[in-house]
């Protein structure tokens, strides 16, 4: 895989008509983790401005039998994921590193990334944002993290959601201004 950074103007075009569509759909889609009341009300999630520079170089290390763990969920139960491995990368010039999941009844098609890092609680969702990432094939030992995209779990918008704790291990001690912020003021 080319760890070459996306064209700029390029890059954040498709990452505003991305955010876009999210909005749309918030508003629109029965999907919708937003209330019937919520959604006549919305207008925009709020994030933080594009930044390239926050799409890190990242090695991931692939568990060759991925175990099955517990996430402890929102609601205090747990639901099983496979600890699938971890990435390394580098923020502000400090290494590093995240352990990644798989839903364990194998219908995700893509990588599960939950963390914390030091806006969480002051200017994002205080339980912790979540990335995807596309699961690399066999032999690539790089993957795309793009911390732009961060967002929210469902939980951040309303309660009758239980979503995934991110664990101890994957608490970062470093703030990444990038992707969504709170959602309530």
């Amino acid at each position: 895989m080319n760890a070459t950074k996306p064209d700029s103007s390029v890059y954040l075009a498709q990452l505003n008509k991305f955010r876009s569509e999210k909005n749309r759909s918030f508003r629109q889609s029965e999907e919708s983790p937003l209330s019937t009341p919520q959604k006549a009300k919305f207008d925009s999630l709020k994030y933080y401005p594009g930044e390239p520079a926050l799409i890190p170089h990242a090695d991931i290390s692939r568990n060759t039998t991925p175990d099955t763990t517990l996430l402890q969920m929102s609601d205090n139960k747990q639901e099983k994921y496979l600890n699938w491995g971890q990435v390394k990368f580098t923020i502000n010039d400090a290494p590093q590193q995240l352990r990644i999941y798989l839903k364990a009844n194998g219908t995700d098609s893509t990588l599960f990334i939950p963390f914390t890092d030091l806006t969480n609680g002051r200017e994002t969702y205080g339980g912790g944002r979540y990335l995807d990432a596309a699961i690399p094939k066999l032999n690539e030992t790089e993957i795309t993290l793009d911390f732009n995209r961060a967002y929210n779990p469902y939980c951040a918008y309303n309660n009758d959601y239980s979503c995934p704790v991110p664990p101890a291990e994957n608490r970062l001690q470093v703030a990444i201004p990038a992707g969504e912020k709170s959602f309530h003021d």
